[in-house]
């Protein structure tokens, strides 16, 4: 189950989603040889990724910014990006190119201190830019808790999608890094769970100022928490398998 689109059309081109977009998959092709060289792959992720262990000794700060463009593999960054794609475009036309910008790096770089705070003595690189776009994503709760996203549901060789508010996509997201968060050994790789929940929280506090400009609950009231302008529509997808009507 995971989210294919939203039914928000922004109101400007997404410039900066786009080319963090594009940066994050021009930095990854740009190493894409070192995938099937482990030891040459652990000596860049060692130079460039975030490493807990080492803030705590007051070392590699900078992997704080450049873990946010470097991802594990296809399926991670490919993940990312489709996240940034669904909800980046509506937070950029809402705060604006600029202020955009800066603010997925603070969820980025906030999104990676959670995760120092939290595993402190963890010595395995940190990539991916999830912490930023969780980030992306708490603002989009904020300020777009009704929005429809259309959710892809896949079980063996069935197939449907289903348009569900994105509070409870959002919701359950989060939940689930929460706990995964919780359950996970700080000595193993994997996923940076409290990285993630870390950027959701960012997100949600960075983007109060705008939320209360906006005009606060009121906001919501207006268009009973959806978007204010009409929604997207899409056909709705169902399976292939052809049903047999019974006698």
């Amino acid at each position: 189950m995971f989210p294919i689109r939203d039914h928000n059309p922004s109101g400007r081109t997404p410039y900066v989603t786009y080319a963090l977009m594009a940066m994050n998959i021009g930095i990854f092709l740009s190493y894409v040889p070192l995938l099937t060289e482990p030891r040459a792959l652990y000596a860049f992720y060692d130079a460039w990724a975030l490493i807990p262990a080492r803030i705590g000794m007051g070392q590699g700060f900078e992997g704080l910014f450049t873990s946010m463009f470097l991802h594990g593999g296809w399926m991670h960054l490919l993940g990312n990006m489709l996240f940034l794609w669904i909800f980046g475009d509506n937070i950029e036309d809402e705060m604006g190119h600029a202020r955009y910008l800066l603010f997925y790096i603070a969820c980025g770089v906030a999104a990676g201190l959670a995760q120092v705070w939290f595993e402190p003595s963890s010595r395995v690189p940190m990539v991916g830019a999830s912490g930023a776009i969780a980030g992306v994503m708490g603002a989009y709760l904020l300020l777009f808790p009704k929005a429809k996203v259309d959710i892809l549901i896949i079980f063996v060789v069935f197939f449907r999608i289903f348009p569900i508010p994105a509070w409870i996509m959002l919701a359950l997201w989060f939940g689930a890094q929460f706990l995964g968060g919780i359950a996970a050994d700080a000595g193993t790789g994997g996923v940076a769970y409290w990285a993630h929940a870390g950027g959701f929280v960012a997100g949600l506090i960075f983007a109060l100022p705008l939320w209360l400009r906006r005009g606060a609950a009121s906001f919501w009231a207006r268009n009973e928490g959806h978007p204010p302008h009409p929604p997207a529509e899409y056909p709705m997808l169902k399976s292939s398998i052809p049903k047999v009507r019974r006698k």
